[in-house]
């Protein structure tokens, strides 16, 4: 069994809700980091964020998160509500994010941290969540880590803690799913695996997923919808066919990308001075 089957028989019972980011810039200090940048999350639908370092894709993934202050524009949900202007437990039930690096917290099981992405859902005054033991228990199911369950976060890989913030993230049952570089630090099974649940969650349970890929190819084979970032601007955004192109890719990266389409699949290859010369069993498109 893989880690997305489970995924297909138990429906979250979030509602979908989508993201409108409109003409955001974001500085720090009087060094700009993003400049008027505007996209959708729809539900539904996957959108990966690319670029190359520094180009502002977890800058602004952070501050569609409120870690980051826009110094302009706006972020609303498809229902109308001001993300910026939401209190926290209304922003934790409708958006959760998997950041690229958290503090190992010390001294509790991976099943209380798995646990605390409840927080939102439980009742003020008494701390009841009816449907808690049981999002818990599928979450931890979904990522593999009930195994892992009794274990200090502490004494875990890199790969399992990993893992073990991704069944939070899915434990708190949100409509909209952020995830800064999800496959840091996994085996090529588990970032396979780790991206069909991804995936999945947005195309059978309607949740928008917003994602920031390094990997070119791990971004045409999951998004629906792909924003090329370049020095903290939108350089090309669309399909997967429309912005993996060599012309794009070429040019936001500084060095020679070929793109080849195979059965409506995009793969690319950077080429360097010992790789120029190579077979390939589809057309290549080269950059001029």
């Amino acid at each position: 069994m893989t880690l997305a089957e489970p995924v297909l028989r138990t429906a979250t019972r979030t509602s979908p809700v989508g993201l409108d980011v409109a003409n955001v810039s974001i500085s720090y200090g009087r060094q700009p980091a993003v400049r008027d940048v505007s996209f959708e999350l729809k539900p539904g639908a996957v959108t990966a964020l690319i670029g190359p370092n520094g180009s502002g894709k977890s800058t602004l993934l952070r501050t569609i998160a409120r870690l980051h202050t826009a110094d302009t524009g706006s972020v609303t949900t498809s229902d109308g509500a001001d993300v910026f202007a939401l209190s926290a437990k209304e922003f934790a039930r409708k958006i959760t994010l998997l950041a690229q690096s958290r503090p190992v917290p010390a001294g509790i099981t991976v099943r209380e941290v798995v646990d605390f992405g409840r927080h939102p859902h439980r009742s003020r005054w008494t701390g009841s969540d009816a449907r808690g033991a049981a999002v818990v228990a599928h979450a931890m199911e979904l990522t593999r880590t009930a195994e892992l369950s009794d274990r200090p976060v502490a004494a875990l890989s890199g790969g399992q803690l990993q893992r073990v913030w991704l069944a939070s993230c899915l434990a708190q049952d949100t409509g909209v799913l952020l995830l800064d570089e999800p496959t840091t630090y996994l085996d090529l099974r588990y970032q396979v695996e780790i991206l069909d649940v991804v995936r999945d969650l947005a195309s059978h349970h309607g949740v928008s997923v917003g994602v920031v890929l390094h990997d070119l190819d791990q971004a045409a084979a999951i998004a629906d919808h792909v924003v090329l970032l370049e020095n903290g601007a939108i350089r090309a955004q669309g399909s997967p066919l429309e912005v993996l192109t060599a012309e794009h890719l070429s040019a936001a990266y500084g060095v020679r990308v070929d793109v080849t389409v195979s059965g409506g699949t995009v793969h690319t290859r950077a080429v360097g001075r010992h790789n120029a010369v190579g077979n390939h069993s589809a057309t290549v498109l080269q950059a001029s």
